[in-house]
């Protein structure tokens, strides 16, 4: 039962290099062609480099990849709520929201650091995710905690689940995924993968119980992207740099891990970006930013393709009623694509 509400986190001191001046709110062009879909900006015909047959079971013939909004510097942590797409633009320390026929908007700013000293190229907060009661859950990166918002609404409660270990401040927490039912002041050695037990009950506004997160992976340099295979039997793990790898842990009933096993190594692949943000399709395919764009496994691990990106790619949600449209967030933009098979709810159950 501790396995069913628990969340998990990776936490790294540094992300990307990233132009630390904030190029604006964002754009959303609304029918800007007549051929194009109402708030798409534009439109291409999608490039896969396809390394095993399977890849046409994905990705359909024909698929095109949609930009639907732009101008921004660098995009990350994206999750599909109430109707909307929320994701971080960590340069400028701000959530957003984009809606279908309403464009982007700002959700939160500040969404990570508060103080008023210079902090440094990222100041705001990264990736999200929801819990199986449908709150908002924020890895609050250079705020150095994981915070839930009670409600949709940027004003209202929000509880900090956790913010330390071992009495010293996390080092940038990075990824978030939870089970069903550069940091210029950085006090842990270890960039690690963390859980918090109970974390679905923990009371509202609460304090964090700083007592009970585990320290689960320690020895990964720069571990980034967190998903769960659909059955929840193993954890996959990415690490940025200097190996750009993936991994394989077994989840064990008491929420430990082991028989770590490396899924891939990209690490020789010069294309831009790295192992990045990740999700799960319902088949148990993985589909992880990556050299070149988005790639895509078997369950196995055998690299299938790669949606090829115009951008250094860092994270990606499904979305849409069916789950078969994937939003990509790549540096400046946010971009997406149809698919064939639907992805993994983010809560469970629906």
């Amino acid at each position: 039962m501790l396995q069913k509400t628990s969340l998990w986190l990776t936490g790294i001191f540094a992300l990307f290099m990233t132009c630390a001046m904030f190029v604006g709110a964002g754009r959303i062009f609304a029918g800007s062609s007549p051929s194009l879909p109402a708030g798409v900006l534009d439109s291409t015909a999608l490039k896969v480099d396809r390394l095993n047959p399977a890849i046409d079971r994905i990705v359909p013939s024909g698929a095109r990849l949609e930009r639907i909004a732009t101008g921004f510097t660098w995009v990350e942590g994206p999750v599909w709520d109430d109707g909307s797409l929320f994701f971080a633009e960590i340069p400028s320390n701000s959530i957003r929201r984009w809606t279908p026929g309403k464009g982007v908007s700002i959700f939160l700013q500040p969404s990570g650091y508060k103080g008023s000293d210079a902090y440094g190229r990222e100041p705001g907060s990264n990736a999200m995710t929801l819990d199986a009661r449908g709150r908002l859950t924020v890895a609050g990166h250079a705020q150095r905690d994981v915070f839930r918002f009670e409600t949709l609404d940027p004003h209202g409660l929000i509880t900090i689940l956790a913010d330390t270990y071992q009495g010293k401040r996390l080092n940038s927490p990075n990824g978030l995924r939870t089970q069903k039912d550069s940091d210029p002041e950085k006090q842990l050695t270890v960039n690690g993968v963390y859980r918090i037990p109970r974390a679905l009950e923990h009371k509202p506004g609460a304090p964090p119980a700083r007592a009970e997160l585990q320290l689960l992976i320690s020895d990964l340099p720069r571990p980034n992207g967190i998903a769960f295979s659909p059955d929840e039997k193993y954890l996959y793990v990415d690490n940025s740099e200097p190996k750009k790898t993936w991994m394989r842990y077994r989840v064990k009933p008491d929420g430990t891990l082991a028989d770590a096993k490396l899924l891939y190594d990209a690490t020789s692949d010069a294309r831009v970006g790295g192992p990045d943000g990740m999700k799960v399709d319902m088949k148990g395919n993985i589909y992880s930013a990556g050299p070149g764009g988005i790639w895509i496994f078997s369950p196995q691990g055998k690299p299938l393709g790669t949606i090829v990106m115009p951008e250094r790619t860092a994270n990606l949600a499904w979305a849409g009623p069916d789950r078969k449209t994937l939003y990509i967030c790549a540096s400046t933009s946010i971009y997406r694509v149809r698919l064939n098979i639907a992805g993994e709810p983010v809560m469970k159950g629906k």
